[in-house]
């Protein structure tokens, strides 16, 4: 490998020990974790933080540069994540992103680092995503991946270019709520779901950097590479999760990408994978994985 990765870790050592063998396998030359500190009142997290890192030093065994972006006290999903990702792009011009949860298959990063060669100059592509929900809706897909207005984040890669777009402050969305801007879905059930969550992450209401980055990503209308079959497992629908219990969307199979890529003959967005992701995640009443992390957002914020 040539590119770094970003590893998010927080409280987790079992699942942190089997993302960080991954990585160890493929062996980057730069690795950023980023870890967030005990909440206040939690009994025995500080001790699970403790141990997370001490599992992540005892994991690095293959020469790289470890940049270690820690922190003492809690700062908080969003702005945890916002704040590592800063610094690893103030550092590097493109990084492959992991959390403690997301287990990628190995081909997950050549994947990656195939692609943020190949798009990093062009400003329609923000993101290359790992995991794709439904793979049996891209029997139609005859490359290797598609375009997506959704940017899935277990298992992800961005460059810096992208980055600075991030406003943690929502102002795109303000204004352009403001000035009667329609969400970039066709739906109007999504809309309103989409509506109520950017709404509580601009008040902070909702502790989430990824509403905010898909916010920032809509705003200049750019879109997310969907590999044509998941790449990634997340491993962390549990009672230990914080954001991610019970659900469908955990610990689904993964299988390896076949190489070499084969590119989309034009850049087109895959209307119908979009509208079946839309339909059956984000649309009432299976609004699904992200109204069940707004839930227990709020609910974990009180």
């Amino acid at each position: 490998m040539k590119t770094a990765v970003a590893f998010i870790v927080f409280k987790r050592p079992d699942v942190t020990r089997q993302v960080l063998a991954a990585i160890r396998a493929a062996r980057p030359p730069i690795l950023f974790v980023i870890a967030d500190g005990p909440r206040e009142g939690r009994t025995g997290e500080a001790e699970k933080c403790a141990e997370v890192r001490r599992v992540i030093e005892a994991g690095i065994d293959w020469p790289c540069e470890v940049v270690r972006i820690y922190a003492e006290e809690n700062l908080g999903c969003a702005r945890r994540v916002s704040s590592g990702l800063e610094e690893v792009f103030r550092r590097v011009e493109e990084a492959i992103i992991l959390e403690d949860d997301c287990l990628p298959d190995p081909t997950f990063f050549p994947f990656c680092e195939t692609l943020l060669d190949y798009y990093r100059t062009d400003e329609r592509v923000a993101q290359i995503a790992g995991c794709n929900f439904f793979p049996e809706s891209f029997k139609d897909v005859t490359g290797s991946y598609c375009f997506s207005r959704y940017p899935h984040c277990w298992g992800w890669a961005t460059w810096r270019r992208a980055w600075r777009h991030y406003d943690h402050t929502m102002r795109s969305w303000k204004t352009e709520r403001e000035a009667g801007w329609k969400l970039r879905v066709e739906r109007a059930s999504e809309r309103l779901v989409w509506a109520a969550c950017f709404d509580a992450v601009s008040r902070e209401a909702l502790d989430s950097w990824a509403y905010r980055w898909t916010a920032a990503m809509w705003a200049r209308g750019a879109w997310s590479v969907t590999p044509a079959q998941n790449l990634v497992t997340n491993l962390g629908f549990d009672r230990d999760a914080t954001h991610t219990v019970g659900g469908i969307w955990g610990n689904r199979k993964r299988a390896a990408m076949r190489f070499p890529l084969i590119h989309p003959a034009e850049m087109k967005r895959h209307e119908a994978a979009d509208a079946l992701v839309g339909r059956l995640v984000f649309e009432p009443p299976g609004i699904g994985l992200r109204l069940q992390r707004l839930i227990r957002r709020i609910i974990f914020r009180a």
